[in-house]
């Protein structure tokens, strides 16, 4: 299982990379709202640090 982390944790870095553009993002936000920005930041750290948790083992 640790030979497939490093290739997995690279191909899913590239994926983020090109599907989320920062200054897109902060658009979508600022239209949305402060609420709904604030939400959405605090469920994107919440899936990252879950994410990060579950492939440390």
């Amino acid at each position: 299982m640790n030979t497939l982390r490093f290739p997995l944790t690279a191909a899913l870095l590239v994926l983020l990379t090109f599907s989320l553009s920062s200054c897109d993002a902060i658009g979508t936000i600022f239209k949305a709202g402060a609420w709904t920005g604030l939400i959405g930041v605090f469920l994107l750290v919440l899936l990252l640090w879950f994410i990060v948790r579950k492939m440390r083992g």
